[in-house]
């Protein structure tokens, strides 16, 4: 055992020391972008199924299981390749962003939070569902495409007039570019990650796409008027205003204005950066 530990160290020089670093990190970064989804559940038993077969076909010489396990690399890939689709190709949108943003880029969406959390907000109080789409890097065509056109300067009027429950346009998502509704009555994609009971087809559509892309989806619940934020693959539920602002501010990369007590009782806003 201490020649053969000399000897792995012997080996080691730069190269394999960068090599074991790279090699790590990518692991690291695989695994915290699917940390929280139901492919670190699969991951998971898919690691358990493993080391019970080697370690069986070991203790047991199971000749018959040792040769299929030999020979399943091949398998095994394209099995991963078909199971992780969805965490696959986010993080390959992810490293293909350049995640630069201009000045207005950045006023125009502190404006569009503001008033997606206004509207929200009213709309959560007279429990009316929504599903709203805040665009990011990834662009949104495919979605847009099975909508209706609007093209119309954001407010809290407009997205309330469109999930008015008399309005044709209140059962689809809305597609929110920089400070502009760009299509209403959109058709999303059907996330099948298990979901509480009492959240309905809304929520599953608005994770379905937060799985595919890197928008950031805002869903109010129409039979309980709560409030509830997908990104990443992920969802937030029972978010108030303030905590649904300071979420959005921070999945833009924004400062968030905090109210902040002057002792007095009265609040003043105080500027932190959310990281």
């Amino acid at each position: 055992m201490p020649d053969s530990l000399s000897d792995v160290f012997a080996r080691l020089d730069i190269a394999a020391i960068v090599d074991i670093i790279i090699v790590s990190l990518a692991i690291y970064w695989l695994l915290l972008l699917i940390q929280g989804t139901t492919a670190m559940t699969v991951l998971r038993g898919a690691v358990v199924l493993l080391m019970g077969a080697f370690a069986l076909s070991r203790v047991l010489d199971l000749r018959m299981l040792n040769w299929i396990l030999r020979n399943s690399l091949t398998g095994l890939v394209i099995a991963v390749l078909v199971i992780f689709q969805p965490e696959i190709r986010r993080a390959l949108e992810r490293l293909g962003r350049t995640g630069l943003r201009s000045v207005l880029g950045r006023h125009e969406h502190r404006d569009a939070i503001d008033v997606v959390v206004r509207a929200t907000t009213r709309l959560a109080r007279a429990q009316t569902g929504a599903l709203i789409l805040l665009e990011r890097e990834t662009g949104l065509q495919d979605v847009i495409d099975t909508g209706i056109p609007i093209n119309g300067l954001l407010s809290v009027e407009l997205l309330a007039t469109i999930f008015h429950s008399n309005s044709p346009l209140h059962d689809g998502a809305v597609v929110v570019r920089d400070d502009r509704v760009i299509a209403a009555g959109c058709t999303l994609p059907l996330s099948e990650a298990p979901l509480p009971a009492d959240h309905g087809m809304r929520h599953r559509a608005g994770l379905g796409i937060a799985e595919r892309s890197d928008c950031v989806v805002v869903i109010v619940s129409e039979e309980r008027g709560a409030i509830s934020l997908a990104s990443n693959g992920r969802m937030a539920p029972a978010l108030d205003e303030q905590r649904l602002s300071r979420q959005l501010h921070r999945l833009f990369e924004l400062v968030y204005e905090e109210p902040k007590s002057d002792g007095l009782g009265a609040t003043a806003p105080a500027a932190r950066r959310i990281s």
